[in-house]
Protein backbone atom coordinates (compact mmCIF):
# COMPACT_ATOMS: atom_id res chain seq x y z
CA UNK A 1 0.00 0.00 0.00
CA UNK A 2 1.68 3.58 -0.78
CA UNK A 3 1.87 6.02 1.73
CA UNK A 4 -0.12 8.88 1.33
CA UNK A 5 1.05 12.38 0.74
CA UNK A 6 2.20 14.28 3.07
CA UNK A 7 0.61 17.96 3.92
CA UNK A 8 2.27 21.04 4.33
CA UNK A 9 3.26 21.12 8.03
CA UNK A 10 0.97 24.15 9.81
CA UNK A 11 2.71 27.40 10.56
CA UNK A 12 1.75 29.16 13.64
CA UNK A 13 0.17 32.99 13.61
CA UNK A 14 3.39 34.29 15.55
CA UNK A 15 5.31 32.62 12.90
CA UNK A 16 2.98 34.02 9.67
CA UNK A 17 5.07 36.47 7.45
CA UNK A 18 2.39 39.42 6.81
CA UNK A 19 2.05 41.52 4.12
CA UNK A 20 3.95 44.52 5.30
CA UNK A 21 7.11 42.21 6.29
CA UNK A 22 6.89 40.98 2.75
CA UNK A 23 7.58 44.49 1.33
CA UNK A 24 11.29 45.32 0.71
CA UNK A 25 10.94 49.17 1.64
CA UNK A 26 11.24 50.65 4.64
CA UNK A 27 10.16 53.66 6.35
CA UNK A 28 12.51 56.42 4.99
CA UNK A 29 12.50 54.91 0.98
CA UNK A 30 8.52 54.91 1.47
CA UNK A 31 8.77 58.73 2.94
CA UNK A 32 11.38 59.59 -0.14
CA UNK A 33 8.75 58.56 -2.74
CA UNK A 34 6.35 60.29 -0.75
CA UNK A 35 8.37 63.42 -1.18
CA UNK A 36 9.56 63.08 -4.61
CA UNK A 37 5.49 63.28 -5.86
CA UNK A 38 5.78 66.13 -3.26
CA UNK A 39 8.09 67.95 -5.05
CA UNK A 40 8.48 66.76 -8.60
CA UNK A 41 4.92 66.91 -9.51
CA UNK A 42 3.18 70.26 -9.67
CA UNK A 43 0.88 70.41 -6.90
CA UNK A 44 -1.94 71.58 -9.34
CA UNK A 45 -1.33 68.60 -11.42
CA UNK A 46 -4.22 65.63 -10.02
CA UNK A 47 -5.68 63.46 -11.92
CA UNK A 48 -8.59 63.75 -13.64
CA UNK A 49 -11.06 61.29 -13.03
CA UNK A 50 -10.20 61.78 -9.08
CA UNK A 51 -10.89 65.20 -8.88
CA UNK A 52 -9.45 66.95 -6.37
CA UNK A 53 -8.53 63.88 -4.82
CA UNK A 54 -6.17 62.85 -7.62
CA UNK A 55 -3.08 64.81 -6.43
CA UNK A 56 -0.33 61.58 -6.39
CA UNK A 57 1.32 62.81 -3.00
CA UNK A 58 -2.22 62.91 -1.33
CA UNK A 59 -2.82 59.21 -2.49
CA UNK A 60 0.92 57.98 -1.34
CA UNK A 61 0.02 59.54 1.81
CA UNK A 62 -3.32 57.50 2.12
CA UNK A 63 -1.56 54.52 1.84
CA UNK A 64 1.19 55.28 4.21
CA UNK A 65 -1.43 55.48 6.65
CA UNK A 66 -2.82 52.15 5.73
CA UNK A 67 0.71 50.82 5.91
CA UNK A 68 1.21 52.16 9.22
CA UNK A 69 -2.19 50.93 10.53
CA UNK A 70 -1.24 47.36 9.16
CA UNK A 71 2.23 47.34 10.36
CA UNK A 72 1.43 48.65 13.94
CA UNK A 73 -1.22 45.51 14.06
CA UNK A 74 1.64 43.32 13.21
CA UNK A 75 3.80 45.07 16.32
CA UNK A 76 5.61 42.59 18.73
CA UNK A 77 8.06 42.75 21.33
CA UNK A 78 11.16 42.20 19.43
CA UNK A 79 10.70 44.68 18.05
CA UNK A 80 13.03 48.11 19.10
CA UNK A 81 11.46 49.25 22.72
CA UNK A 82 8.66 51.47 22.02
CA UNK A 83 9.60 55.83 24.02
CA UNK A 84 6.97 57.70 24.38
CA UNK A 85 6.37 60.23 21.88
CA UNK A 86 4.83 63.77 22.49
CA UNK A 87 4.58 64.58 18.85
CA UNK A 88 2.20 61.23 17.93
CA UNK A 89 0.26 62.53 21.24
CA UNK A 90 -0.42 65.57 20.52
CA UNK A 91 -1.53 64.77 16.98
CA UNK A 92 -3.30 61.66 17.65
CA UNK A 93 -5.49 64.73 19.49
CA UNK A 94 -5.38 66.87 17.02
CA UNK A 95 -7.12 64.37 14.58
CA UNK A 96 -9.44 63.41 17.58
CA UNK A 97 -10.95 67.07 17.64
CA UNK A 98 -11.07 66.94 13.31
CA UNK A 99 -13.02 64.16 13.48
CA UNK A 100 -15.23 65.55 16.04
CA UNK A 101 -15.42 68.57 14.53
CA UNK A 102 -16.52 66.90 11.04
CA UNK A 103 -19.27 65.33 12.75
CA UNK A 104 -20.63 68.16 14.43
CA UNK A 105 -20.48 70.02 11.28
CA UNK A 106 -22.13 67.29 9.28
CA UNK A 107 -25.34 67.14 11.86
CA UNK A 108 -25.38 71.04 11.38
CA UNK A 109 -25.91 70.31 8.11
CA UNK A 110 -23.79 71.76 5.15
CA UNK A 111 -24.07 72.84 2.01
CA UNK A 112 -23.46 71.18 -1.56
CA UNK A 113 -19.86 72.48 -1.92
CA UNK A 114 -18.74 72.61 1.97
CA UNK A 115 -19.30 68.95 2.05
CA UNK A 116 -16.79 67.64 -0.70
CA UNK A 117 -14.66 70.20 0.59
CA UNK A 118 -15.09 68.34 4.30
CA UNK A 119 -14.69 65.17 3.51
CA UNK A 120 -11.51 66.40 1.11
CA UNK A 121 -9.76 68.01 4.10
CA UNK A 122 -10.14 65.20 6.41
CA UNK A 123 -9.09 62.50 4.25
CA UNK A 124 -5.89 65.23 3.86
CA UNK A 125 -5.29 64.86 7.62
CA UNK A 126 -5.41 61.28 7.68
CA UNK A 127 -2.72 61.58 4.40
CA UNK A 128 -0.87 63.92 6.82
CA UNK A 129 -1.30 61.09 9.72
CA UNK A 130 0.12 58.70 7.39
CA UNK A 131 3.47 60.88 6.47
CA UNK A 132 4.27 61.41 10.42
CA UNK A 133 3.10 58.30 11.79
CA UNK A 134 5.35 56.02 9.59
CA UNK A 135 8.12 58.79 10.29
CA UNK A 136 7.37 58.37 13.70
CA UNK A 137 7.33 54.66 14.10
CA UNK A 138 9.26 53.32 11.37
CA UNK A 139 12.57 55.57 11.32
CA UNK A 140 14.39 54.12 14.06
CA UNK A 141 18.32 54.77 13.02
CA UNK A 142 20.15 58.08 11.95
CA UNK A 143 21.48 56.90 9.03
CA UNK A 144 17.75 56.99 7.54
CA UNK A 145 17.06 60.34 9.59
CA UNK A 146 19.92 61.30 7.23
CA UNK A 147 18.65 60.20 3.91
CA UNK A 148 15.24 61.50 4.76
CA UNK A 149 17.10 64.97 5.45
CA UNK A 150 19.33 65.27 2.85
CA UNK A 151 16.60 64.10 -0.10
CA UNK A 152 14.61 66.42 1.83
CA UNK A 153 17.22 69.62 1.55
CA UNK A 154 18.32 68.40 -1.93
CA UNK A 155 14.93 68.44 -3.42
CA UNK A 156 13.94 72.37 -1.89
CA UNK A 157 17.62 73.52 -3.86
CA UNK A 158 16.21 71.72 -7.39
CA UNK A 159 13.53 73.61 -6.43
CA UNK A 160 15.05 77.02 -6.35
CA UNK A 161 17.23 76.00 -9.16
CA UNK A 162 13.88 75.79 -11.19
CA UNK A 163 12.03 78.67 -10.28
CA UNK A 164 15.88 80.93 -10.51
CA UNK A 165 15.43 79.08 -14.24
CA UNK A 166 11.50 80.54 -14.70
CA UNK A 167 12.74 83.99 -13.09
CA UNK A 168 15.42 84.01 -16.09
CA UNK A 169 13.10 82.76 -19.23
CA UNK A 170 9.59 83.90 -17.74
CA UNK A 171 7.86 80.60 -18.36
CA UNK A 172 7.10 77.86 -15.72
CA UNK A 173 8.87 75.26 -17.76
CA UNK A 174 6.35 72.68 -16.96
CA UNK A 175 3.65 73.21 -19.59
CA UNK A 176 4.49 69.62 -20.70
CA UNK A 177 2.03 68.19 -17.76
CA UNK A 178 -0.68 69.49 -19.61
CA UNK A 179 0.22 66.99 -22.57
CA UNK A 180 0.35 63.84 -20.54
CA UNK A 181 -3.20 61.79 -20.67
CA UNK A 182 -5.49 61.27 -18.14
CA UNK A 183 -4.24 64.32 -15.78
CA UNK A 184 -5.85 67.42 -14.81
CA UNK A 185 -3.83 71.14 -14.92
CA UNK A 186 -5.04 73.73 -12.94
CA UNK A 187 -4.16 77.29 -11.78
CA UNK A 188 -0.51 77.68 -10.74
CA UNK A 189 3.35 78.23 -12.37
CA UNK A 190 4.42 82.30 -12.28
CA UNK A 191 2.92 85.19 -11.36
CA UNK A 192 4.09 88.88 -11.11
CA UNK A 193 4.32 91.66 -8.20
CA UNK A 194 5.63 95.46 -8.69
CA UNK A 195 7.07 94.25 -12.75
CA UNK A 196 8.75 91.70 -10.98
CA UNK A 197 8.01 87.55 -11.95
CA UNK A 198 7.15 85.68 -8.99
CA UNK A 199 8.68 81.94 -9.16
CA UNK A 200 6.56 79.30 -7.43
CA UNK A 201 8.70 76.19 -9.32
CA UNK A 202 6.10 73.76 -8.49
CA UNK A 203 4.44 74.65 -5.83
CA UNK A 204 0.77 76.35 -6.31
CA UNK A 205 1.65 79.86 -5.14
CA UNK A 206 5.04 81.80 -4.65
CA UNK A 207 3.67 82.02 -0.84
CA UNK A 208 3.69 78.22 -0.62
CA UNK A 209 7.21 78.15 -2.53
CA UNK A 210 8.94 80.37 -0.02
CA UNK A 211 7.80 78.64 2.86
CA UNK A 212 8.99 75.78 1.47
CA UNK A 213 12.43 77.50 0.89
CA UNK A 214 13.16 79.31 4.17
CA UNK A 215 11.81 75.97 5.97
CA UNK A 216 15.05 74.17 4.67
CA UNK A 217 17.33 76.81 4.99
CA UNK A 218 18.70 75.33 7.58
CA UNK A 219 18.69 71.92 6.77
CA UNK A 220 20.92 72.58 4.07
CA UNK A 221 22.98 74.84 6.03
CA UNK A 222 23.54 71.68 8.64
CA UNK A 223 24.26 69.64 5.40
CA UNK A 224 26.80 71.90 4.58
CA UNK A 225 28.09 71.94 8.28
CA UNK A 226 28.13 67.86 8.35
CA UNK A 227 29.46 67.70 4.65
CA UNK A 228 26.22 66.12 3.99
CA UNK A 229 24.65 64.67 7.27
CA UNK A 230 27.35 61.91 7.31
CA UNK A 231 30.67 61.17 8.97
CA UNK A 232 33.79 61.16 7.32
CA UNK A 233 32.57 62.24 3.92
CA UNK A 234 35.08 64.55 1.88
CA UNK A 235 34.96 68.24 2.84
CA UNK A 236 34.39 68.96 -0.62
CA UNK A 237 31.08 68.39 -0.80
CA UNK A 238 30.16 70.97 1.93
CA UNK A 239 31.14 73.65 -1.14
CA UNK A 240 27.99 71.98 -2.88
CA UNK A 241 25.71 72.48 0.40
CA UNK A 242 26.63 75.80 0.97
CA UNK A 243 26.27 76.94 -2.85
CA UNK A 244 22.68 75.09 -1.98
CA UNK A 245 22.40 77.51 0.82
CA UNK A 246 23.38 80.54 -0.96
CA UNK A 247 20.76 79.91 -3.82
CA UNK A 248 17.42 79.05 -1.29
CA UNK A 249 18.27 82.35 0.33
CA UNK A 250 18.67 84.12 -3.14
CA UNK A 251 15.41 82.58 -4.73
CA UNK A 252 13.63 83.53 -1.82
CA UNK A 253 14.79 86.90 -2.03
CA UNK A 254 14.00 87.23 -5.47
CA UNK A 255 10.50 86.41 -4.54
CA UNK A 256 8.94 89.99 -3.77
CA UNK A 257 6.95 88.67 -0.97
CA UNK A 258 7.19 90.07 2.64
CA UNK A 259 6.19 86.93 4.31
CA UNK A 260 9.28 85.11 2.47
CA UNK A 261 11.87 87.73 3.57
CA UNK A 262 9.97 87.77 7.08
CA UNK A 263 10.44 83.53 7.08
CA UNK A 264 14.13 83.60 5.71
CA UNK A 265 14.87 86.35 8.46
CA UNK A 266 13.38 83.86 10.96
CA UNK A 267 15.61 80.92 9.50
CA UNK A 268 18.73 82.83 9.57
CA UNK A 269 18.49 83.95 13.67
CA UNK A 270 17.70 81.17 14.39
CA UNK A 271 20.69 78.68 12.00
CA UNK A 272 23.43 81.15 12.81
CA UNK A 273 23.95 79.89 16.56
CA UNK A 274 24.82 76.66 15.63
CA UNK A 275 27.18 77.55 13.06
CA UNK A 276 30.64 77.21 15.06
CA UNK A 277 32.29 81.04 16.18
CA UNK A 278 35.38 80.04 13.55
CA UNK A 279 32.95 79.38 10.52
CA UNK A 280 29.99 82.10 11.02
CA UNK A 281 32.12 85.02 10.03
CA UNK A 282 33.15 83.77 7.12
CA UNK A 283 29.17 82.37 6.63
CA UNK A 284 28.03 85.98 7.46
CA UNK A 285 30.76 87.63 5.10
CA UNK A 286 29.47 85.27 2.10
CA UNK A 287 25.99 86.48 2.60
CA UNK A 288 26.30 89.99 2.67
CA UNK A 289 28.49 89.24 -1.07
CA UNK A 290 25.53 87.44 -2.04
CA UNK A 291 23.66 90.51 -0.73
CA UNK A 292 25.78 92.92 -3.27
CA UNK A 293 25.75 91.18 -5.96
CA UNK A 294 21.94 90.69 -6.19
CA UNK A 295 21.89 94.12 -6.05
CA UNK A 296 24.22 94.50 -8.61
CA UNK A 297 22.56 92.20 -11.02
CA UNK A 298 19.21 93.62 -9.88
CA UNK A 299 19.08 96.79 -9.95
CA UNK A 300 15.45 97.90 -8.42
CA UNK A 301 15.47 94.88 -6.12
CA UNK A 302 16.09 96.67 -2.81
CA UNK A 303 13.65 99.52 -3.66
CA UNK A 304 10.77 97.06 -4.78
CA UNK A 305 11.65 94.83 -1.33
CA UNK A 306 11.44 97.87 0.90
CA UNK A 307 8.14 99.31 -0.59
CA UNK A 308 6.77 95.92 0.55
CA UNK A 309 7.38 97.33 4.28
CA UNK A 310 6.50 101.18 4.00
CA UNK A 311 3.92 100.81 1.46
CA UNK A 312 0.15 99.95 2.45
CA UNK A 313 -1.32 98.62 -0.09
CA UNK A 314 -4.11 95.94 -0.61
CA UNK A 315 -2.59 92.78 0.57
CA UNK A 316 -1.54 94.69 3.88
CA UNK A 317 -4.48 96.02 5.00
CA UNK A 318 -6.93 92.70 4.16
CA UNK A 319 -4.50 91.12 7.03
CA UNK A 320 -4.27 94.08 9.51
CA UNK A 321 -8.34 94.28 9.05
CA UNK A 322 -8.86 90.44 8.67
CA UNK A 323 -7.83 89.79 13.08
CA UNK A 324 -11.00 92.47 13.44
CA UNK A 325 -13.03 90.41 12.19
CA UNK A 326 -11.95 86.90 13.78
CA UNK A 327 -13.68 87.13 16.37
CA UNK A 328 -17.24 87.68 14.37
CA UNK A 329 -16.38 84.17 12.80
CA UNK A 330 -14.87 82.21 15.48
CA UNK A 331 -18.30 82.58 17.45
CA UNK A 332 -20.06 80.03 15.40
CA UNK A 333 -18.46 77.31 17.07
CA UNK A 334 -15.74 78.48 19.66
CA UNK A 335 -14.16 74.87 20.60
CA UNK A 336 -14.05 72.70 17.71
CA UNK A 337 -15.14 74.90 14.90
CA UNK A 338 -17.15 74.91 11.73
CA UNK A 339 -15.47 72.42 9.95
CA UNK A 340 -11.79 71.57 8.63
CA UNK A 341 -11.93 73.07 5.41
CA UNK A 342 -15.33 74.72 5.28
CA UNK A 343 -14.00 78.17 5.64
CA UNK A 344 -14.62 79.56 1.94
CA UNK A 345 -13.00 82.51 0.18
CA UNK A 346 -16.24 83.33 -0.53
CA UNK A 347 -16.78 83.93 3.37
CA UNK A 348 -13.73 86.11 3.90
CA UNK A 349 -9.52 85.47 3.12
CA UNK A 350 -7.45 85.63 6.37
CA UNK A 351 -4.29 84.71 4.81
CA UNK A 352 -3.57 83.67 7.65
CA UNK A 353 -2.91 79.65 9.14
CA UNK A 354 -3.68 79.93 12.37
CA UNK A 355 -6.77 82.05 12.26
CA UNK A 356 -7.58 79.68 9.52
CA UNK A 357 -7.72 76.46 12.24
CA UNK A 358 -9.64 79.11 15.47
CA UNK A 359 -12.21 79.05 12.53
CA UNK A 360 -11.95 75.69 11.42
CA UNK A 361 -11.48 73.38 14.29
CA UNK A 362 -11.66 76.36 17.08
CA UNK A 363 -9.58 76.90 19.96
CA UNK A 364 -9.16 73.29 20.70
CA UNK A 365 -7.68 72.73 17.46
CA UNK A 366 -5.17 75.91 17.81
CA UNK A 367 -3.86 74.33 21.14
CA UNK A 368 -3.52 71.01 20.12
CA UNK A 369 -1.95 71.67 16.48
CA UNK A 370 0.53 74.54 18.88
CA UNK A 371 1.31 71.53 20.93
CA UNK A 372 2.46 69.63 18.11
CA UNK A 373 4.47 72.13 16.96
CA UNK A 374 6.03 73.10 20.66
CA UNK A 375 6.22 69.12 20.57
CA UNK A 376 8.34 69.04 17.40
CA UNK A 377 10.66 71.70 18.55
CA UNK A 378 11.31 70.29 22.34
CA UNK A 379 11.76 66.70 20.73
CA UNK A 380 14.57 68.06 18.25
CA UNK A 381 16.10 70.21 20.89
CA UNK A 382 15.68 67.02 23.86
CA UNK A 383 17.99 64.86 21.12
CA UNK A 384 19.99 68.33 20.77
CA UNK A 385 21.06 67.71 24.55
CA UNK A 386 21.13 64.22 24.24
CA UNK A 387 23.48 63.46 21.81
CA UNK A 388 27.16 63.62 21.79
CA UNK A 389 27.52 63.32 18.00
CA UNK A 390 27.89 66.56 16.34
CA UNK A 391 26.29 65.63 13.13
CA UNK A 392 23.00 64.85 15.49
CA UNK A 393 23.09 68.20 17.57
CA UNK A 394 23.50 69.67 13.95
CA UNK A 395 20.83 68.04 12.08
CA UNK A 396 17.99 67.73 15.43
CA UNK A 397 19.03 71.79 15.74
CA UNK A 398 18.21 72.02 12.26
CA UNK A 399 14.85 70.62 12.30
CA UNK A 400 13.78 72.78 15.28
CA UNK A 401 14.52 75.62 13.66
CA UNK A 402 12.60 74.30 10.29
CA UNK A 403 9.55 73.44 12.50
CA UNK A 404 9.75 77.38 14.01
CA UNK A 405 9.98 78.83 10.85
CA UNK A 406 6.77 77.32 9.29
CA UNK A 407 4.81 77.97 12.10
CA UNK A 408 5.72 81.67 11.97
CA UNK A 409 5.27 82.15 8.33
CA UNK A 410 1.63 79.98 8.87
CA UNK A 411 0.53 83.65 10.43
CA UNK A 412 1.43 85.24 6.63
CA UNK A 413 -0.90 82.86 4.55
CA UNK A 414 -2.83 79.72 4.52
CA UNK A 415 -0.18 77.03 4.63
CA UNK A 416 -2.36 73.73 5.43
CA UNK A 417 -4.40 74.82 2.09
CA UNK A 418 -1.26 74.53 0.43
CA UNK A 419 -0.25 70.72 0.19
CA UNK A 420 3.48 71.29 -1.04
CA UNK A 421 3.83 73.93 2.81
CA UNK A 422 1.89 71.28 4.15
CA UNK A 423 3.36 68.31 3.68
CA UNK A 424 6.54 69.75 3.87
CA UNK A 425 5.66 70.71 7.64
CA UNK A 426 4.42 67.54 8.75
CA UNK A 427 7.62 65.97 7.57
CA UNK A 428 9.85 67.70 9.22
CA UNK A 429 7.74 67.49 12.58
CA UNK A 430 8.07 63.69 12.15
CA UNK A 431 11.60 63.67 11.77
CA UNK A 432 11.73 65.77 14.88
CA UNK A 433 10.35 63.02 16.83
CA UNK A 434 12.28 60.69 14.92
CA UNK A 435 15.87 62.13 15.86
CA UNK A 436 14.65 62.54 19.40
CA UNK A 437 14.35 58.09 19.41
CA UNK A 438 17.76 57.72 18.13
CA UNK A 439 19.26 60.53 20.56
CA UNK A 440 17.17 58.41 23.39
CA UNK A 441 18.87 55.24 22.36
CA UNK A 442 22.12 56.82 21.92
CA UNK A 443 21.90 58.13 25.52
CA UNK A 444 20.52 54.62 27.28
CA UNK A 445 23.13 52.84 26.65
CA UNK A 446 22.20 50.66 24.05
CA UNK A 447 24.32 50.94 21.85
CA UNK A 448 23.49 52.36 17.81
CA UNK A 449 19.83 52.68 17.27
CA UNK A 450 18.00 48.95 15.62
CA UNK A 451 18.32 48.33 11.70
CA UNK A 452 15.89 48.90 9.40
CA UNK A 453 15.72 44.65 8.89
CA UNK A 454 16.56 43.67 12.86
CA UNK A 455 13.26 42.56 13.55
CA UNK A 456 13.30 40.44 9.95
CA UNK A 457 15.71 39.08 10.94
CA UNK A 458 15.22 38.06 14.45
CA UNK A 459 11.86 36.33 12.78
CA UNK A 460 13.87 34.29 10.63
CA UNK A 461 15.88 33.41 13.30
CA UNK A 462 13.03 32.30 15.42
CA UNK A 463 11.30 30.40 12.49
CA UNK A 464 14.47 28.66 11.52
CA UNK A 465 14.71 27.40 15.26
CA UNK A 466 11.02 26.47 14.81
CA UNK A 467 11.37 24.20 11.50
CA UNK A 468 14.29 22.65 13.07
CA UNK A 469 12.77 21.37 16.26
CA UNK A 470 9.67 20.06 14.21
CA UNK A 471 12.26 18.14 11.72
CA UNK A 472 13.79 16.16 14.78
CA UNK A 473 10.46 15.36 15.96
CA UNK A 474 9.73 11.33 14.58
CA UNK A 475 6.45 11.27 12.38
CA UNK A 476 3.61 9.15 12.86
CA UNK A 477 4.14 5.68 10.96
CA UNK A 478 1.75 5.11 8.23
CA UNK A 479 -1.14 2.94 8.21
Amino acid sequence: MSEPAQGPIPVSAVEHIAITRKIPWDAARLVMVYLVLLFAVPSYVSISSLGTLGRPHFLWGLGMFAFWAISRLQWRTVDVASTSQPVRFAFVVFLVIALVSFADAMLRGQPADQISQLITSLLRVLSWAGVLLVIVDGVRTMRDVSRIVRFLAIGAALLALLALLQSFTGRSLLDFWGSVPGLNVGEGGIAERSGRTRTAATAMHPLEFGTVLNAALPLCVAGALTQGFGRGQARSTAAWWWAASALLAVVALMSVSRSSIIGLAVAVVLIVPAIPRRTRLLVVSGGLGVIVAMVALMPGLVGTTLSLFTSSDGSTMSRTGALDRLPEFVAASPLVGIGFGTFLPRYYVFDNGWAGLAIELGMLGVITFAAMVVAAVWSAWQARSNSVWPDVRLTAHALGASVITAAVVLAFFDGLAFPMSAGFLFVVIGLCAAIRSVALVEKRGMGVAITPHAFEDSMAEDRASRREARSSQPRPAAP
